[in-house]
């Protein structure tokens, strides 16, 4: 499990869905008092983790369903130094999609101007979570803050902000294909070969769809 996540902590080697299932059961018991004692004791095991199963459990309390009440702007500063401290995609992509993503629905004024500072940040995990954090919006996904939040970064040679700008722009094609079409080929000189590859990897099966619907 190391070698494959190419992780410095080592791991207990517990499967994921074995974690998951000591997690129901552990937090089943947990008594979800206020918002501030739950970021607290999210950030103890974040921060006391010894092995990467421990910051699993971490972000498993973090997004229990029993604290609904406490996502609020006041746990953002909780999650952004998870982002920045974890610093991998496995954790980053979950707390970007599953607890940055719905900060950003519930509080769009405020996330959008946060989001925006992340896109230009010098970390790249930030930057990288301001792309995705939409992933699960569907019809709902806001062009121009995606968009925006691409543009910092798409001169950037790294890996992961690449393969972000791609991901997010082929989940925006399943709802608006000819719209990434269009973006792709207005911004051609400027996107990486990866990002236009995993942008571009349905679109012409969507494209065919959309036209025989279209002749119906």
């Amino acid at each position: 499990m190391q070698a494959y996540m190419k992780s410095e902590m080592p791991y207990l080697g517990v499967t994921a869905p074995k974690v998951r299932g000591v997690c129901r059961e552990v937090f089943a018991s947990y008594v979800f008092l206020d918002a501030a004692t739950w970021r607290s004791d999210v950030l103890a095991l974040w921060r006391g983790a010894k092995h990467r199963e421990e910051r699993y459990a971490a972000i498993s309390l973090g997004g229990h369903g029993k604290a609904g009440s406490f996502q609020t702007l006041d746990a953002l500063p909780m999650y952004e130094e998870m982002i920045v401290t974890g610093a991998w995609w496995d954790y980053v992509d979950d707390l970007a999609e599953h607890r940055v993503g719905p900060l950003l629905l519930a509080y769009p004024f405020e996330m959008r101007n946060i989001l925006l500072a992340w896109s230009r940040s010098d970390d790249m995990w930030k930057r990288r979570t301001s792309i995705i954090c939409q992933m699960h919006f569907r019809e709902e996904i806001d062009r121009k803050l995606l968009y925006a939040c691409i543009q910092p970064s798409l001169a950037s040679k790294e890996f992961f902000l690449r393969k972000a700008i791609g991901w997010a722009l082929r989940q925006l094609a399943w709802y608006d294909v000819d719209e990434v079409v269009r973006y792709v080929k207005e911004h051609e000189p400027e996107l990486s070969s990866l990002s236009k590859r995993e942008a571009l990897k349905h679109a012409a099966r969507l494209k065919a769809g959309s036209a025989k619907s279209r002749a119906k």
